[in-house]
């Protein structure tokens, strides 16, 4: 999956270095709305941090035999954010699914539509077996997504990251291909 329309609205595709520009000034103009939940903000500094971002997503989609991983939301023809898998295990067929939507993004429905497609790439083109999400007990607009697909709540991570100044823990959910719709 190089590139899937999901509606009218919303798609998601692969990155490429064109997208550099676009996707850090999405990054920058969302950085103090997402900073409470994601930890590394502070490592993009400059339009060339996400650019070697991009192309080390694309390296591993070609080490990786072509699978796709990571995706840009494409909402309306802008970037809207991302969404991918950050760790993955072919052994056990499982993968961990990580997401963000830029701040003038949220609320239109887009993360659900865009989840929901990765769900059904993991399952279907990727052949896993397990998909998790990890997120923050206090995000409660991040938790919504996992339990909305029927995800199964399967414990708490104590100080399972730190974000900048302080810990917090995560709920680990996750969602087995028998149970997929």
């Amino acid at each position: 999956m190089l590139a899937y329309r999901i509606d009218e609205e919303v798609s998601l595709r692969m990155f490429d270095e064109g997208d550099a520009e676009e996707f850090y000034n999405l990054t920058i103009h969302s950085k103090e709305h997402l900073r409470k939940w994601l930890g590394w903000l502070d490592q993009i500094e400059s339009l060339e941090d996400i650019t070697q971002y991009i192309r080390t997503r694309l390296k591993i989609m070609a080490e990786d035999g072509g699978y796709l991983k990571s995706f840009a939301i494409i909402y309306k023809g802008k970037i809207a954010g991302t969404i991918g898998f950050n760790a993955f295990n072919k052994r056990n067929k499982s993968g961990v699914v990580g997401y963000w939507i830029g701040e003038n993004f949220q609320g239109k429905g887009i993360m659900s539509r865009a989840l929901k497609a990765v769900i059904d790439y993991g399952f279907k083109e990727l052949g896993l077996d397990r998909i998790e999400v990890c997120v923050a007990t206090e995000n409660e607009k991040s938790r919504a997504l996992p339990e909305r697909f029927g995800f199964t709540e399967e414990g708490i991570l104590r100080q399972a990251e730190w974000l900048y100044d302080h810990y917090v823990d995560h709920i680990v959910y996750g969602l087995l291909r028998q149970k997929w719709k």
